[in-house]
């Protein structure tokens, strides 16, 4: 063989193994990017080619799936009152993927989650019968709060403060996930996100707002917990107005007959007093409020139930007028539904936080479990005699203050109203809150509660927790005491 054939021959030979080796490292260590890429369509072919998994509340199936006519994708996802459950499913759609459980889920829903498949499939690749996701959703919590929101605008968290689990989830405006499920539904997508109330946002879950005076709960832990004070009975040193440090800002109590000045942490928080909490957390400083505010749940940024949540957010680098404001839960202090039902639910746990989840199991089509949620992950946050106080205080404030639409006969309720300015200067209609607790006094059944409603259409003159807030939290509560 002459030299040039024999470089020829060397030549193609090392062409065929670079396409060998390129070969083999796409099938070998590609195959999954390339399989997961949003622009594969077989992707989305295979993971309509069968009906989906169910995402199940109390033993049935909230979801579905029915035969398309026409096309390359043989089914679409059907929903079981979509819009009182789209908080908790999200939606999965053929045209614009999938949100909520229906997201987290969807390798296991679709059968194409490697746990659901037995070694032949694995050698195959064959796509596997799929699995299913059981909630910790009570539907009568979840229609209570969705009937007693109705047309306002907010969101409402209930949860086990036992075991964490989340009973219910509701944020309104809502909509129907069939609606956008298929491939020609662009018009009812198009007018969901032109929709200025923003119904595909989670509020419960992803729109922290300013938490107005149900963050007072957090700076009487702190006060407690650093020795401020001894008890929420003893006298404390708060002038009445307050004078913000270092400004001639008068901060005033919305009643001004109220009994505020040296007033306790008891009737501070019965009367909701602006001057004690905004001096409390200046006398504490904003590193012992934030440091108790981030053992409640803020500022973690990965709170996952197993949906991520948005981080709540207790400030950093302020000044002393800024840190009381923060007392108040104005300034630029955020919290979701969800992270002040975390508040509540751990000061009615004897100050346990129990981590907050709302899926109890995740199986394979024949019921065998592939993963399950523990209910006894637990942190302590404030000490048990710091809770009980707490919640004293907060049965105070619903028998006797601002909290009295939250009474529930025969239960022990403690909670906390809270009126949360909203644009510049507070130009725009402010949030009502209401964070609460119920223990049934018979079956010893508990429940945390968390409300926010952000607009209701009434006067600004009509908002208040008690007024707005706090019907819907008692309905939510009573329902949770009847399971």
């Amino acid at each position: 063989m002459n030299k040039t054939i024999r470089r020829a021959s060397v030549f193609c030979l090392l062409m065929v193994l670079a396409l060998l080796v390129r070969a083999t490292w796409v099938q070998g260590y590609e195959a999954k990017a390339l399989a997961d890429d949003e622009h594969n369509r077989r992707k989305t072919i295979a993971q309509y080619a069968q009906p989906l998994g169910d995402i199940i509340v109390a033993g049935s199936p909230v979801t579905g799936s029915k035969g398309t006519t026409g096309g390359d994708l043989r089914y679409k996802r059907t929903y079981t009152q979509g819009e009182l459950y789209a908080a908790v499913t999200g939606y999965s759609s053929q045209a614009y993927g999938a949100t909520q459980l229906e997201g987290v889920y969807g390798d296991v829903l679709d059968g194409t989650d490697d746990r659901l498949k037995n070694p032949k499939d694995l050698l195959t690749g064959e796509q596997a019968t799929p699995g299913n996701v059981l909630t910790t959703i009570d539907p009568g919590v979840q229609k209570a709060a969705y009937e007693a929101l109705g047309d306002d605008k907010g969101a409402a968290v209930a949860m086990d403060p036992k075991t964490g689990r989340i009973l219910g989830m509701v944020s309104t405006p809502s909509y129907d996930p069939s609606k956008i499920s298929g491939t020609a539904d662009g018009d009812a997508w198009k007018a969901l996100l032109d929709d200025e109330d923003k119904p595909l946002v989670n509020r419960a879950l992803r729109q922290p707002l300013a938490p107005g005076s149900t963050f007072k709960l957090v700076v009487a832990a702190a006060a407690l917990e650093n020795g401020l004070y001894g008890s929420v009975d003893e006298r404390t040193d708060s002038p009445d107005p307050y004078t913000l440090p270092n400004t001639s800002t008068v901060l005033r109590n919305e009643n001004a007959s109220a009994p505020c000045a040296n007033a306790t942490l008891r009737t501070a928080l019965q009367y909701s007093c602006n001057n004690v909490f905004a001096k409390a957390a200046v006398d504490l400083g904003q590193d012992k409020v934030k440091k108790m505010a981030d053992a409640f749940g803020f500022d973690t940024e990965k709170l996952d139930v197993p949906v991520r949540a948005a981080p709540s957010v207790y400030p950093t680098d302020m000044d002393e007028a800024q840190t009381a404001l923060s007392g108040i839960g104005q300034f630029e202090v955020t919290a979701t539904p969800l992270q002040m039902a975390m508040v509540t639910s751990a000061l009615a746990n004897g100050g346990e936080l129990a981590a907050p989840h709302m899926v109890s199991r995740v199986t394979d089509g024949d019921g065998t479990t592939l993963e399950e949620s523990g209910d006894d992950d637990r942190e302590r946050v404030v000490e048990e005699s710091t809770a009980k106080q707490l919640r004293s205080a907060m049965v105070t404030v619903v028998e006797e203050g601002t909290g009295a639409n939250a009474r529930i006969p025969g239960a022990e309720v403690g909670g906390k109203t809270g009126t949360a300015q909203n644009g510049v200067d507070n130009s725009n209609t402010p949030y009502a809150w209401f964070t609460s607790y119920a223990k049934d006094r018979e079956s010893g059944e508990e429940v945390a509660v968390a409300v926010i409603v952000e607009d209701s259409g009434s006067a600004r003159s009509e908002v208040s927790g008690n007024g707005l807030a706090a019907p819907i939290a008692q309905k939510m509560m009573k329902a949770a005491l009847e399971r």
